[in-house]
């Protein structure tokens, strides 16, 4: 049944569930994007030093774990918004390095701009005092 009372469908539901799930993945994947798109911005970075930017920079609070990191370099890599390329690190190891590239920057600039109006819609619901708005 829903919410308002109405009996919904079996597949309905389903669909709506889905679409939810769908939704938060979505949401996920965004946020790390931005993130990832946001370190490159900085400089060229293998996987690794992106994880360890990500984290160090949020204060140790974010941690992104190479099952998360690197379905999403590929992600954006597809997408054409970062490119990568094989050198070899100071330490004689063969190494991927990510660079943003121009649609990559466009990109970080659209999400950083709904990264803040979603933020800030979040900030006023947080920030208002309760029965505010109620009639």
């Amino acid at each position: 049944m829903a919410a308002d009372g109405r009996k919904v469908a079996r597949e309905d539901l389903e669909v709506t569930v889905k679409d939810r799930y769908q939704n938060r993945i979505e949401l996920l994947q965004g946020t790390l994007d931005l993130l990832i798109l946001q370190t490159l911005r900085w400089g060229p970075q293998h996987g690794y030093g992106i994880s360890r930017a990500i984290q160090s920079q949020s204060g140790d609070i974010l941690q992104v774990d190479t099952g998360s990191l690197y379905p999403a370099l590929h992600r954006l890599e597809r997408k054409k918004w970062i490119k990568a390329e094989w050198t070899i690190s100071e330490n004689k190891q063969r190494v991927r390095v990510y660079r943003l590239t121009p649609k990559g920057r466009r990109q970080l600039t659209d999400e950083r701009s709904r990264w803040e109006q979603l933020s800030g819609a979040i900030a006023g619901i947080l920030d208002s005092v309760r029965g505010e708005f109620e009639s």
